[in-house]
């Protein structure tokens, strides 16, 4: 890659490419397609890194509205010495979408990133725990109530946070935004805003919802109107996601499970034992609220590899 002194750092746009280039782009998709600020964030650095590579190089020249497939390979090649392979793939994602954009306003006259060669992920299965694994976990705010580690409320909320992560197979952002307007505790179905803003229903489970109906009147009778939130400290505020990843590791610690597993994993512990147990796989798709089915699918992988290790394990030919 050749050097440029007049390249802006890698974190930074020229004021005028990001009004003309980006501003449009990024105001589409947070309006209309309701992009989370996560994922708009990763699509702003994608373009910045890519346009700060183009600057240094002589397609440079040509514009954004001018670039071909050539050049786009030649970005790919130089950028699998900075990013992973998932990163990589990622940020091509984000390009593919931003050129696609001016493509149908007329701005450019190709999107060069469609069907640019890129380097081949490897698979990674989806961590989970065991169902035994998930009992012991989910015995953790009784074991410490019952020390006097914590108290009655602590005790009660912990439970219901990851009652509802692993029985509703909630998002970590869905579960911090359920509000109790949006439960129905006769059926225990939830509507649930999830990515896109896109609403589906979410059973909670049997359990789930008794510990549901029991925080309600026990801690939060005076403060469950319509837009009340669910999982909340003592003083009625909602519960930021960073305090949920922390109260998960407390009881990962307590029933000495893996320090790396994220609420992200009781979701996909959800979806595999659902799958484990017979459930269809385009029903766990609509549960799970996955757009494609192949961001399912990985979970049918999960199941077929625990029956491979079964039938090694017990089987006389295995």
């Amino acid at each position: 890659m050749s050097s440029n002194a007049s390249t802006p750092p890698r974190s930074e746009l020229p004021p005028g490419v990001a009004a003309e280039w980006w501003q449009p782009f990024a105001d589409f998709l947070e309006h209309e397609r309701r992009y989370s600020a996560y994922t708009l964030r990763n699509y702003r650095q994608a373009f910045v890194d890519f346009h700060a590579w183009l600057a240094g190089e002589a397609a440079g020249e040509k514009g954004l509205d001018a670039l071909t497939g050539r050049e786009v390979r030649d970005f790919v090649i130089e950028a699998q010495g900075r990013f992973g392979r998932r990163t990589l793939h990622n940020h091509v994602s984000g390009l593919r979408a931003f050129y696609q954009f001016w493509l149908r306003r007329g701005k450019v006259r190709r999107n060069p990133f469609l069907g640019v060669p890129l380097p081949k992920l490897e698979r990674r299965l989806p961590k989970f725990l065991t169902e035994e694994q998930m009992v012991l976990l989910l015995d953790g705010p009784r074991k410490l109530l019952e020390r006097g580690a914590i108290d009655a409320f602590t005790a009660s909320r912990d439970r219901l946070v990851m009652e509802l992560l692993y029985g509703g197979g909630l998002r970590v952002s869905e579960l911090t935004g359920l509000n109790h307007g949006a439960i129905d505790l006769d059926s225990g179905v939830a509507r649930v805003l999830g990515k896109g803003r896109k609403e589906r229903l979410c059973p909670l489970g049997s359990v789930a919802t008794a510990l549901l109906k029991t925080f309600k009147a026990g801690f939060a009778e005076t403060a469950t109107h319509a837009s009340s939130p669910v999982v909340t400290d003592r003083r009625h505020h909602r519960l930021p996601v960073r305090q949920v990843q922390l109260l998960l590791k407390r009881y990962l610690a307590l029933a000495e499970l893996p320090m790396d597993l994220t609420p992200h994993k009781l979701r996909h512990s959800y979806a595999t034992h659902l799958l484990n147990a017979g459930a269809d796989l385009r029903l766990v798709q609509e549960l799970l609220g996955h757009a494609q089915l192949t961001s399912t699918q990985v979970y049918t992988h999960v199941s077929v590899a625990r029956l491979k290790d079964i039938h090694a394990r017990a089987h006389p030919r295995g």
